[in-house]
């Protein structure tokens, strides 16, 4: 869906869901998830189907990894030593996606601020972010708030962060939640359709403002719309 005109409220700045959106952690995430299973003594997982859960969070790679629920009393023990495996390699192979690296170099030049909103706990957050050598200006987690998306009280308080009104925001996520608490903020919304979106969900019933499968369609969508205009195009 992409029915507004591109010149109509530009948009002052950019905030991003993270993982799965602005950085692929999954190959990390699968490597903890897996190393906690050779601990356990299973055998690893595929890459594919972990990567499909990573969104979800803690719960749902253990119920992937293990089949156990939050109210199995295993589950905390393996939820806990999940996380201390993941903090110790969170940018190990995680990388930000390709294409999106050049967008956050350009968009510090110009400068046009951007942030991120992540349902990620600050400690995993920082950790990629430092990790990776990102600079956002505001960065919003779980616990700054007491409350996640696709409650939209964090992206409001991004946007205050910011000094930038919510209507002249664009937030970009992939996932049903991410476009939820966009509109529910009065941002416009662009879904990342490379992102962890599982095959069986459909991005189009979400109804962002468009679908980007790729970096260069998600930099072409936003140029036009932007309060300066990006002088940025992809080789």
């Amino acid at each position: 869906m992409d029915t507004e005109p591109p010149r109509s409220q530009p948009i002052q700045a950019i905030l991003f869901d993270l993982d799965g959106t602005l950085v692929d952690t999954a190959p990390d995430l699968a490597q903890a998830l897996n190393r906690l299973r050779e601990e356990e003594g299973l055998s690893p997982l595929p890459y594919a189907a972990i990567r499909d859960q990573v969104s979800n969070g803690g719960n749902a790679l253990i119920q992937l990894g293990f089949g156990l629920t939050s109210e199995h009393p295993d589950q905390p023990r393996l939820r806990q030593r999940l996380l201390d495996l993941y903090a110790q390699a969170p940018a190990e192979y995680s990388q930000v996606f390709p294409g999106l690296d050049q967008l956050l170099l350009q968009l510090e030049r110009q400068p046009l601020p951007w942030g991120i909103v992540t349902n990620k706990p600050r400690l995993y957050t920082e950790l990629v972010l430092r990790g990776l050598k990102l600079h956002p200006q505001v960065v919003v987690c779980p616990e700054d708030l007491g409350v996640s998306k696709p409650d939209p009280a964090p992206l409001l308080f991004a946007a205050r962060q910011l000094a930038v009104a919510p209507e002249a925001c664009v937030y970009i996520g992939d996932h049903q939640r991410d476009i939820e608490a966009g509109k529910r903020a009065g941002m416009r919304t662009l879904t990342a359709g490379f992102g962890y979106i599982p095959r069986d969900e459909n991005p189009q019933h979400w109804q962002s403002d468009f679908i980007a499968e790729t970096a260069a369609a998600l930099v072409h969508w936003l140029q036009p719309r932007l309060a300066d205009e990006l002088t940025f195009a992809f080789g």
